[in-house]
């Protein structure tokens, strides 16, 4: 399982997509989630602003993404 690493208390899921590397522009990953190839914590989620927290993890074309929380050394 891959990991992306937060500092604030959440990231919303299209950022999510983004910094995990997964689409290029916000605009591929709100079309990616309407369309319902997204989960979060294993459930399909629409919405391109659901707040994603550290220990939450979304899935998208077989790649599991955990959201981890920043360390002060990262």
């Amino acid at each position: 399982m891959e990991t992306i690493k937060i500092k604030d208390e959440f990231i919303k899921l299209g950022q999510a997509m983004k910094l995990a590397g997964l689409v290029d522009e916000g605009a591929d990953a709100k079309t990616q989630i309407q369309e319902g190839k997204v989960k979060v914590n294993g459930i399909v989620d629409v919405r391109r602003g659901k707040k994603l927290y550290v220990g939450d993890v979304f899935s998208f074309k077989g790649t599991d993404i955990k959201v981890e929380k920043k360390s002060c050394s990262d």
